[in-house]
């Protein structure tokens, strides 16, 4: 009994390795891991807290006259993007818009759990607010073709050049909002539900 019991163990074991060598042979392991974090995602627990980053930057606006003592971060646009269709556009052509830069691969298991609530966000707000889905895959190909089997349609480039020293990230995803001042409004390191109807609300009071 013991025997068959080892046995049944060791065929699990065994499965499951091959199972997993194979989603990692074909790189659909991110996917699987990201499908699986959505859960967590849904929780709203990775979100940042809007109200006090709304709090913070409402005080700021009140004590304009005092800016510089609040040390308002401005953004780098000193940088350039490849577009889907390989043209080179500097960051500079979105300033006086809103923009949510997202750090993203294809291999980041968190990334791709994001992804579906910035696509949903993109839906509703890409008129309205300036996307930049920088993509740090080697092989920016795999990024174009990831967004296209997964239809979201997305803003995806790839860096033209070394990211600004502000954009340099120790994690990803990292998103950074800027406002349409061109201040740098939001830094924030890890995955999130960007769905959410309070970061809508952030977005539109950057306007």
């Amino acid at each position: 009994m013991e025997n068959k019991k080892t046995k049944k163990i060791w065929i699990q074991y065994g499965v499951l390795a091959v199972v997993s060598i194979t989603l990692y042979a074909t790189g659909l392991h991110a996917e699987v891991i990201g499908f699986a974090q959505r859960g967590l995602l849904a929780t709203g627990l990775m979100n940042p807290d809007m109200e006090e980053i709304t709090n913070e930057r409402n005080s700021e606006v009140e004590n304009r006259v005092e800016a510089a003592k609040l040390d308002l971060t401005q953004a780098d646009f000193n940088f350039n993007l490849i577009d889907k269709a390989g043209k080179t556009v500097s960051l500079n052509k979105f300033k006086g818009k809103v923009i949510f830069i997202n750090l993203w691969a294809t291999w980041c298991a968190p990334c791709i759990a994001e992804m579906p609530s910035i696509d949903k966000l993109h839906d509703e707000m890409g008129d309205e607010v300036a996307f930049v889905m920088l993509s740090l895959d080697q092989n920016f190909e795999k990024a174009k073709a990831f967004d296209k089997r997964k239809g979201y349609d997305l803003p995806i480039y790839a860096p033209a050049d070394n990211l600004p020293a502000m954009y340099e990230s120790s994690a990803i995803p990292t998103t950074y909002v800027i406002d349409a001042a061109g201040n740098l409004a939001l830094t924030h390191k890890g995955m999130a539900d960007y769905s959410d109807p309070e970061f809508k609300k952030f977005l539109n009071s950057l306007k």
